[in-house]
C-alpha cells in the first residue's frame, strides 16, 4: 500500500517569498507545484477583485488543485489556497464571504510567511505599510477561524528556506511510506 501524499500550503502577505520558495522547494524536493491562480488572474484579467471575481478565483484554483492531486504526488506544494482568497475578500470587502468560508482548507501543513521582508511593487500587489500588517492579521485570523495552526516562516531568504525545508521534511518523515 503506497504512503499517503503530503499537501503543504504557503500563506502570508505579498512580497514574503511564497512563490519563489514554492517553486524552488518543489524543484529541489521533487514535489508537484500548485501555482497561485489568483496571481494568474491578476496578470491576465486584472486586479478588480469583485466578490464574484474572488469566488471564481477560489473555484478555479480548487479545480486545478484537484486535477493535480489526482496524479497522487508524494508531495504537493501549493502557493496559497482558499484561506488566502478568503483573506483577500475580507481585506477588500470588509466582511467574510459565506461561499469562501464554506470551502475546505485541507492542506496537511500550512506555512505562514511573516511580513518581515521588503515590499516590492510588481503591478499586482496592493497592500503596503499599515495595510500589509492589517492583511497579515486577517490571514492569521482566517487560519485560526479554520483551526489551522501554521508553522511561522520568517527572517532572511536563507532562513526562510531552511525553516520551510525543515517543516516539510518533518511532515514527510511522519507519513508512513510504501512497504518494500
Amino acid at each position: 500500500m503506497p504512503g499517503r501524499s503530503v499537501h503543504v500550503c504557503f500563506a502570508g502577505v505579498e512580497s514574503t517569498g511564497k512563490t519563489r520558495l514554492a517553486e524552488r522547494l518543489a524543484r529541489r524536493m521533487g514535489a508537484a507545484l500548485m501555482p497561485e491562480y489568483g496571481r494568474e488572474y491578476a496578470e491576465t484579467i486584472g486586479t478588480d477583485f469583485t466578490a464574484e471575481a474572488l469566488r471564481s478565483i477560489a473555484r478555479t484554483h480548487e479545480q486545478r488543485r484537484q486535477v493535480l492531486l489526482a496524479t497522487r504526488p508524494r508531495l504537493l506544494i501549493e502557493d496559497t489556497d482558499v484561506v488566502m482568497t478568503a483573506a483577500w475578500f475580507r481585506m477588500l470587502h470588509g466582511r467574510r464571504d459565506p461561499e469562501l468560508s464554506a470551502m475546505a482548507a485541507n492542506a496537511d501543513l500550512y506555512l505562514l510567511f511573516a511580513p518581515d521582508t521588503p515590499w516590492v511593487a510588481d503591478g499586482t500587489r496592493q497592500f503596503v505599510g499599515r495595510d500589509r500588517l492589517q492583511f497579515q492579521a486577517i490571514i492569521e485570523d482566517e487560519l485560526a477561524s479554520r483551526d489551522i495552526e501554521p508553522v511561522l516562516i520568517m527572517g532572511s531568504w536563507q532562513q526562510r528556506e531552511r525553516q520551510a525545508t525543515a517543516a516539510i521534511t518533518r511532515r514527510l518523515d511522519s507519513v508512513p511510506q510504501a512497504a518494500s
